[in-house]
């Protein structure tokens, strides 16, 4: 089964073939990041009309790299688009007006080629990603697993029997890592994207206690908790603050005392993320611990990740670098599994910029 993904969710547009679920026959990404550096974030305007001019362009690339056998160039022939079994797209979360340009180009692709329309959840797919390498085991087979997506919109600890199956236990109750890192890196002056630049920057640092910042815990009772357990659930915002204070109160005097400041920013963001993991394995069911979206990139976080899953006893998935951030191959991965929105329900979908793991 072949089908074509197409993401949008945010900031890059994206389109893969996979076959099978699995075996990514293409899988091609345009980023934004230079369009948005100037304004340290994501411009929802900006992102949306980029998505607009670069979709068409990166669909086309896409096919292409599946189905020709030299690379790149001349038009995308009509046999392939025959040889593709459903169209799949990502409908939700993210920015409605990001999200808009991907589900009306899939919806369009779809009619005129008359293939299955798959709308498939963002968050759900990121998880799925870790079973993209071809060393990863079978989904099937792998389950029950503890889910973290970890990204700059997500932060969210998944329960996940098998495929299709996702239940929601623990998240951020305000910040995403992600964002809490980018907005980190705007504070020390190191640039956009934040996570990464504080990844690199704090490798250069004598220590990583240097400064002690919260870990953001939020209370038993609080409202925003519902039905999910306060210690699997985390806020970043405090955090943030913290730093704000730590920065006016004591400006860093030199480079070095920018990376240790870094340093222990970072520990305390990878120290809450793993011990929410930590603390929702121990005694449990799960085979695994599943990692997807863009901060698992970081470096840190993979280090505690080994330790705390080995102290378990569970296997670690972990998406290869490429898979990590927002892809397409993700979305066709996912709904070559056979999961997702189909049939006549698929076509009638609007976007859903709130929409959570398991709706």
């Amino acid at each position: 089964m072949l089908v074509l993904g197409i993401e949008t969710s945010c900031d890059e547009s994206a389109a893969a073939v996979v076959e099978d679920g699995r075996r990514v026959r293409s899988s091609v990404i345009f980023s934004q990041v230079p369009l948005h550096q100037p304004y340290g974030g994501v411009v929802p305007e900006i992102a949306s009309r980029s998505h607009v001019e670069k979709i068409g362009g990166v669909i086309g690339e896409a096919m292409r790299e599946a189905f020709a056998s030299g690379a790149g160039g001349g038009p995308v022939l009509p046999e392939w688009w025959r040889q593709i079994d459903a169209v799949a797209v990502t409908y939700g979360p993210g920015l409605a007006s990001s999200l808009i340009v991907g589900l009306s180009a899939a919806k369009g692709l779809a009619l005129r080629l008359g293939k299955p329309l798959v709308g498939i959840n963002h968050i759900e797919a990121h998880l799925h990603s870790v079973f993209l390498a071809p060393s990863a085991p079978e989904p099937l087979e792998t389950g029950p697993l503890l889910g973290l997506v970890v990204s700059g919109g997500h932060t969210c600890w998944i329960d996940s029997d098998r495929p299709g199956r996702y239940r929601i236990i623990g998240q951020t109750l305000d910040d995403a890592a992600g964002e809490a890192f980018d907005k980190a890196a705007k504070l020390l002056g190191l640039g956009y994207p934040g996570g990464p630049a504080i990844d690199r920057v704090a490798r250069q640092a004598a220590r990583r206690d240097a400064v002690a910042f919260p870990k953001g815990s939020p209370r038993p009772g609080n409202p925003a908790l519902g039905d999910m357990r306060a210690e699997l659930c985390v806020s970043f915002s405090g955090l943030k603050t913290a730093l704000m204070y730590r920065l006016r109160e004591h400006p860093p005097r030199d480079e070095a005392e920018v990376a240790e400041i870094a340093a222990a920013y970072q520990e305390a963001i990878v120290e809450a993320l793993a011990e929410r993991c930590a603390r929702a394995l121990r005694g449990s069911r799960y085979r695994a611990l599943a990692v997807g979206g863009g901060v698992s990139l970081n470096r840190r976080l993979r280090e505690r990740l080994h330790e705390v899953t080995a102290d378990a006893g569970v296997t670690l998935l972990m998406a290869e670098p490429r898979f990590c951030g927002d892809n397409a191959a993700m979305i066709a991965g996912l709904a070559g599994m056979g999961v997702g929105v189909t049939g006549e329900e698929a076509m009638r979908l609007d976007v859903a910029p709130a929409l959570e793991a398991g709706e």
